[in-house]
């Protein structure tokens, strides 16, 4: 089995899609017409602050990380938002998770960023189980108002 990480390449739309749609499925998420487009569009753009890594397996695409840069004014670098991350459950099992991140960590930290960091829902106990490894829980919790 060769695994390899590497950026998900502007023709690559059709096998990015299943595992998005995968990701939305499971947080239960949907989103407007035209998000996708907007998503995509912004990954392969060099203007924008926001990339996507793939996990292939065996040259087929099986897990994706979306992330981005932003400005804070704790630091004067970006930090790295880890937004999405998802593996097939084909693929489950197989360390995809954790190499996708630490891609993460190696991008972030070329690019000059101080800080990867991500949520996730209390009751996602197997990611839980890698974060707890690899990262630490910040202790904050979330809050939000859609607009």
């Amino acid at each position: 089995m060769a695994v390899e990480i590497r950026p998900v390449g502007a023709d690559e739309r059709a096998a990015w899609e299943p595992l998005w749609a995968g990701y939305l499925t499971f947080y239960k998420s949907t989103l407007p017409p035209g998000t996708d487009d907007v998503t995509w569009a912004r990954f392969h753009d060099p203007a924008e602050p926001m990339y996507l890594l793939g996990a292939y397996v065996d040259g087929k695409l099986t897990g994706i990380v979306q992330f981005l840069y932003h400005r804070s004014s704790w630091t004067v670098g970006n930090y790295c938002y880890l937004q999405d991350l998802f593996v097939d459950n084909s693929a489950r099992g197989l360390g995809l998770g954790r190499k996708l991140i630490e891609a993460v960590y190696e991008r972030a930290k070329a690019d000059g960023c101080s800080r990867v960091h991500w949520l996730t829902q209390p009751g996602n106990t197997t990611a839980r189980l890698l974060y707890d490894r690899i990262a630490d829980d910040s202790g904050f919790m979330q809050y939000r108002k859609v607009l």
